[in-house]
């Protein structure tokens, strides 16, 4: 039987455009190809869990303006069960605005409309599927308190909390205790421990300064140098499955939801890490987000 994972996150509308370098502060830069597609850190998460094989309940709220239906009708299609998003009148769907360069590299600004409208609505709706999840995951673009309070019942009910801390700044420090598994990247990882993550000695030291906060597990992102992982029971390195990168938009999203779902079926971390470094290499081979994410027989034969 698939495990039941809730994504309690956000759903945005990806705005991309491609440049040849990104400008300097006051400066205009021609760009390339502009296109248009479904987003969000929850979303994707909520579209590459439902690619690995699993029962996926999206939790979020979007607005009723021209993106809604088709972020809607995207999760649908992807086997995603949307009925605990909710539409506000009053508020715009979240965009994001992002800008590729052609070294692959991204910067984006995320608008949050409706997402951050998320209130006790969403933390009831999450509620009321936890009892029989397997797995709660989180990020950063929702209102704390909603993320925090969903974590909370998560945890009474003995659900396995995965949080993604991004963007940094907007993670909770409240939220520690409750996390089992926190998903940083490097650049998430400095910020939030103050410790510059450049290199092995950096990256161990920031994320034991993490698990002495009370988060049961840290996985550090690492982009190209691979990812490094660490708990009161494992350590270990995996190296970078070596791919030919598009763009590492959702790469993130994609490692989070693998490794989530290996979870989930009962891998240790050490083999759970490896399915989501596997899926967030294959994700930087396709342009897009959703598009992007890669199936369970993508991974698995990756693996191979």
């Amino acid at each position: 039987m698939p495990p039941t994972i809730v994504v309690l996150g956000s759903i945005n509308m990806d705005l991309v455009g491609a440049v040849s370098r990104f400008p300097s502060p006051g400066e205009t830069v021609l760009g390339g190809d502009f296109s248009t597609a479904p987003g969000g850190k929850g979303a994707n998460q909520a579209v590459a869990a439902a690619r690995m094989g699993a029962s996926v309940r999206m939790i979020g709220r979007v607005g009723t303006d021209v993106f809604a239906s088709t972020l809607l009708d995207n999760l649908r299609a992807n086997g995603v069960d949307v009925t605990g998003v909710t539409q506000d009148p009053d508020t715009p769907s979240g965009v994001a605005m992002i800008l590729l360069d052609a070294s692959h590299e991204n910067r984006i600004v995320v608008l949050s409309g409706a997402n951050m409208r998320c209130d006790d609505t969403q933390v009831d709706a999450a509620a009321a599927v936890l009892q029989s999840a397997d797995a709660l995951m989180l990020q950063c673009e929702l209102p704390p308190a909603v993320s925090l309070n969903a974590a909370r019942i998560a945890r009474e009910t003995g659900v396995r909390v995965v949080w993604d801390p991004a963007p940094a700044d907007a993670f909770p420090p409240e939220a520690y205790a409750l996390v089992d598994v926190l998903t940083p990247n490097q650049a998430e990882a400095t910020a939030l421990t103050g410790i510059d993550v450049t290199d092995a000695a950096s990256v161990e030291a920031a994320a034991h300064a993490l698990l002495q906060r009370g988060v049961r597990a840290v996985v550090v992102k690492l982009g190209e140098a691979g990812t490094f992982y660490l708990s009161d029971n494992d350590n270990g390195y995996v190296p970078p499955f070596e791919v030919d990168a598009v763009d590492t938009v959702a790469a993130g999203d994609a490692f989070g939801a693998a490794m989530t779902c290996a979870l989930a079926e009962g891998k240790p971390l050490p083999d759970a890490v490896r399915y989501g470094a596997a899926a967030g290499a294959l994700a930087a081979t396709r342009p897009g987000a959703q598009h992007a994410m890669p199936t369970r027989t993508d991974v698995e034969s990756l693996l191979r």
